[in-house]
């Protein structure tokens, strides 16, 4: 089973290239959709979170109304450490548990999509490091139009609370440009993927040599 962690800023364009890998076949872990599982109601992630922020956070059904207390943690870097403190074991767990499942099911490709990979010490869980790469400026235009509530300035922290991409590129096996066009990007995942499967195909091929 190969493992890819798949990473990159907030608004960069990861969901994107993890929805093509996904059409290509390869099982993909959403570190955002484990945040969001263990922060449901009545969940210990979002007992500990209530008690620290209080209820002022909740919707009327008991979830957490995720904008506003993005607001809060991205203007408090104590407040953000404590979130981070509650939140990032548990989706640690959680993923390890997906993996070792995958393990199990003998999937081919797995990739762990996260974007704090690096922050959370995924990296070491994984085969290769996939970073999705874009320039800030682009990254604070697209971010200001998926949140449209939000100013240039939330999206700046936003986006300078993560690690900054020149550190993020240390750690980076591949680099997907998506600077530019969708088109642009399927291109530079395709090649990749191709460079993958040759890879497969050269193993199997050495295993089989080895076997006769």
């Amino acid at each position: 089973m190969k493992v890819i962690g798949l990473t990159g800023g907030i608004a960069s364009g990861k969901s994107t290239v993890s929805a093509i890998l996904r059409q290509k076949g390869a099982y993909i872990i959403d570190a955002d959709e484990i945040a969001r599982e263990i922060v449901k109601p009545g969940k210990p992630a979002w007992k500990e979170i209530v008690e620290y922020f209080g209820s002022d956070i909740l919707n009327e059904d008991g979830s957490i109304r995720r904008k506003k207390l993005a607001r809060i943690v991205f203007s408090d870097e104590k407040k953000l450490a404590v979130l981070n403190r509650i939140t990032h074991p548990r989706i640690v767990e959680e993923i390890k548990k997906e993996l070792e499942a995958c393990k199990e099911r003998h999937e081919k490709v797995v990739v762990i999509d996260a974007a704090l990979l690096l922050e959370i010490g995924l990296d070491v869980l994984v085969d290769e490091v996939w970073l999705v790469s874009v320039d800030e400026k682009t990254q604070v235009k697209r971010l200001m139009e998926r949140e449209r509530s939000i100013s240039y300035t939330e999206a700046l922290k936003r986006i300078r609370a993560q690690m900054p991409l020149e550190e993020k590129l240390k750690f980076a096996t591949r680099v997907i440009d998506n600077s530019g066009d969708i088109e642009n990007t399927k291109k530079q995942v395709n090649r990749i993927w191709r460079e993958i499967e040759k890879t497969w195909e050269d193993s199997q091929h050495e295993t089989q040599q080895f076997i006769s």
